[in-house]
């Protein structure tokens, strides 16, 4: 229930109603407070300001209808444009890139404000009332006084300011956002902070890709898990002194019947918490970048792919996404990426173990991934190499020089099945430079 709920909070966060909710809310209850102070004679202190004029019963009704009226105008504008903007980074970037503008703090906060602020209006023009006017409901028809709600109003010019400085700003953020140097700064930066978070040590050497045994736990539901909760994993294996070795990892895709993971290391044999096990893990329509690491690498070659393909033709594109899977690999390069949940050093006393992913594995799925459109273009090929000769200057590991080269040697294997004349010789002789300098 936890991790559902975790998923739950994410998809919420994330999604585009959220905050506009909860500003319309905020507003309601802003708008009632305000109005009854103005009601109990808290903001008389507002009426001996000389230099702020007091409004009159028309001209606040006037006010509040103009500045209701023209804010849920901009909101409708807004949103057609976050829309149009959406559709457009869906056929261009690819369909997997919709939650990262759907995420985007600015748009949420943006349409957010002037729901805000159109709740909060008229909300308070409600309480205006114009001198002699009657109650409908009561009983006495005797005429009310007027009343002007002097501080309601003084907030929602407040409100109307900072909804066009909101205005001006959301006018600059969408265009500025559906760049596609913009887009791949995004996802790239995201991309190093999650390596320096999930391994933060430096290179032990290589990951040993353990061959997974045990009492089978089995999948029950269909979709991609978006979150595991290691630690409530790890507390289960304590509790029930075995260890749990995982058979996925966030991002997979899984169905009934799939292992999930596996229990070891059993004192005795007995009922054990399955339930427990699937219950810690969350599962979606789709992949999330919350702990899937590899699917914000899958992304920067997404649009690496596309704008290779022969329909869109745009290797300089190609050539961004390249830099920023470089410098990924860079970070890597460094660090050990073996993942531990014990607080022993020996990792044979974790009682938790994840699927591990090897350096091989992600240079795979960066640059592997890429190697066929890559060796269709010139401009790619050679950044290519240089990513791969840059990635490498930290290199103190035998293994990892070798993947590396391997995957060098692959690309240059591919270049010369496409690519023919004066390209092929400056791409072997870039070749020759990465070869010298991986053989350092």
């Amino acid at each position: 229930m936890i991790t559902r709920l975790k998923a739950f909070w994410q998809s919420v966060n994330a999604s585009y109603w959220f905050f506009p909710a909860l500003f319309a809310l905020s507003a309601l209850v802003l708008a009632l407070v305000t109005t009854w102070l103005d009601k109990h004679g808290y903001a008389e202190i507002i009426q001996e300001l000389q230099w702020l004029d007091p409004a009159r019963p028309q001209s606040a009704t006037d006010m509040l209808t103009v500045i209701s009226g023209s804010m849920i105008g901009v909101a409708s504008t807004v949103f057609s444009i976050t829309i149009a903007a959406v559709a457009y980074a869906s056929g261009t970037y690819g369909p997997r890139l919709l939650t990262n503008f759907m995420e985007d703090r600015g748009n949420q906060l943006s349409l957010a404000t002037f729901i805000g602020t159109f709740v909060y209006s008229v909300t308070v023009l409600r309480s205006v009332r114009a001198e002699g006017e009657t109650p409908l409901f009561a009983a006495s028809q005797d005429a009310l006084p007027g009343f002007v709600p002097q501080l309601s109003l003084l907030v929602a010019y407040a409100f109307m300011a900072v909804a066009i400085m909101v205005l001006v700003y959301f006018l600059n953020h969408v265009p500025a956002s559906i760049r596609i140097n913009s887009v791949l700064e995004g996802i790239g930066s995201r991309l190093l902070k999650e390596i320096e978070t999930r391994y933060d040590k430096p290179n032990r050497g290589a990951v040993t890709l353990e061959h997974t045994e045990g009492r089978a736990i089995l999948a029950k539901q269909t979709g991609y898990i978006q979150i595991i909760d290691y630690e409530r994993l790890r507390k289960l294996a304590e509790r029930e002194k075995g260890r749990l070795a995982l058979g996925v990892r966030p991002g997979d895709f899984v169905h009934p019947g799939m292992v999930i993971a596996y229990w070891r290391d059993l004192d005795v044999v007995h009922d054990l918490p399955d339930d427990g096990v699937r219950d810690c893990f969350a599962f979606g329509a789709m992949r999330t970048t919350s702990q899937d690491l590899q699917f914000l690498i899958d992304e920067l070659v997404e649009i690496g792919l596309r704008a290779l393909s022969p329909g869109v033709n745009d290797p300089f594109t190609a050539v961004t996404a390249i830099h920023w899977l470089g410098a990924a690999l860079a970070e890597l390069v460094r660090r050990d990426l073996s993942v531990r949940y014990g607080e022993d050093e020996d990792p044979s006393d974790d009682l938790l173990i994840p699927l591990k992913d090897d350096f091989d594995h992600f240079v795979e799925r960066s640059f592997g991934a890429m190697r066929g459109a890559v060796a269709t273009s010139r401009i790619a090929a050679l950044i290519t190499f240089d990513a791969l000769i840059n990635a490498s200057l930290m290199l103190d590991d035998a293994h990892r020089r070798r993947v590396m080269t391997r995957a060098g040697d692959r690309l240059m294997d591919q270049i010369r099945e496409n690519i023919t004349g004066p390209d092929l010789v400056d791409l072997e002789a870039r070749y020759v430079v990465f070869t010298q300098k991986l053989a350092r």
